[in-house]
């Protein structure tokens, strides 16, 4: 599964991004998490509003920083 945090580097994009970290950890596998801070990058998602959780290229979340469980819970229903 490959992960991507889509956030231009403010602290709750940062928050997102360790909030992965420990999902993945406890979901288990092998997971790539990928931190995107490049705003044309970000705006090829559509994507108005950071912090944003990107599954194998699927907006899942965007706006919001998500609890350890709501990223679980994104990520188990792939």
């Amino acid at each position: 599964m490959k992960i991507e945090i889509l956030g231009t580097g403010c602290a709750k994009c940062k928050a997102m991004y360790e909030v992965a970290q420990k999902a993945v950890a406890k979901i288990g596998g092998f997971h790539e998490i990928k931190k995107i801070e490049d705003i044309s990058l970000i705006m090829e998602y559509g994507v108005m509003s950071t912090p944003a959780l990107v599954v194998d290229g699927v907006v899942k979340s965007s706006g919001k920083l998500l609890s350890v469980d709501e990223m679980m819970g994104l990520l188990q229903s792939e």
